[in-house]
């Protein structure tokens, strides 16, 4: 497997920046495990879902951001599961955690958000976990749709556990306006979800069109990203991504 780029701010003022996706399961399996692939996939960011977000959650996801070499950047409680992590590289302009409406007997969901920026290059940010059902998380993708162009940045990307495969409605809605990463670059494996058959890809990194995609997918081969690891972090796998961001 090709090495993916590692980030790097370049002279004309664009930045290599490194994105992983990651559905924690609320840190209820090895969280050292956890914290040794995010370290090994040395990101910048890192889109959550399933944060902690009950009893001591913010000491909680403290812990894993210390133990992966990161800062919390919002999310966690406030957005029903998703939250950011990022890297000192990043500036920060700014974040906002938003609850979408609760259909009557569904879980809560809810979207973090960013603007932040590496050198000249400013970027809007969501990690988002949608819905189990269909209809609901067709809905969810037009509002996570509308809340990446309210961030008003030139450039954005989105991604977490979006629960529907590439064929699907909902995640057909967001790859008709926003990048497949894995789609346009795929780099590693497809298949977030193992635990049974069959292997599926519900995890996803997407981005706006003048976003270059350099790389995307699951770092089965990553060096020092260990299978062991992989199976004991939590129950999917992550998504990674190096992308080319444009100043300005």
């Amino acid at each position: 497997m090709e090495p993916l780029p590692n980030s790097r701010t370049e002279p004309d003022g664009s930045a290599v920046v490194r994105v992983l996706s990651y559905n924690i399961r609320s840190m209820r399996d090895d969280t050292s495990a956890l914290a040794r692939v995010m370290r090994a996939c040395d990101p910048d960011l890192v889109l959550v879902q399933e944060a902690p977000r009950f009893f001591r959650w913010r000491k909680k996801l403290a812990r894993l951001a210390r133990a992966a070499d990161l800062l919390i950047l919002s999310g966690g409680a406030p957005a029903a599961g998703p939250a950011l992590l990022c890297s000192l590289r990043t500036t920060v302009e700014h974040t906002e955690d938003v609850l979408l409406p609760l259909t009557p007997g569904h879980h809560r969901r809810g979207l973090s958000t960013a603007v932040v920026r590496y050198g000249a290059a400013r970027l809007g940010v969501i990690s988002c976990h949608l819905s189990l059902d269909k209809a609901e998380r067709h809905e969810q993708c037009g509002m996570l749709l509308d809340r990446l162009a309210a961030l008003d940045a030139p450039h954005a990307i989105a991604g977490g556990d979006i629960n529907d495969r590439p064929n699907g409605t909902g995640f057909q809605r967001l790859a008709a306006q926003l990048q497949d990463c894995h789609a346009v670059a795929p780099w590693g494996s497809p298949y977030s979800w193992i635990r049974d058959e069959p292997h599926r890809r519900i995890d996803a990194i997407f981005a706006t069109k003048g976003v270059e995609v350099l790389g995307c997918g699951v770092p089965v081969d990553l060096p020092g990203v260990t299978a062991d690891d992989l199976r004991a972090a939590t129950d999917h796998l992550p998504v990674l991504a190096a992308l080319r961001i444009p100043a300005g």
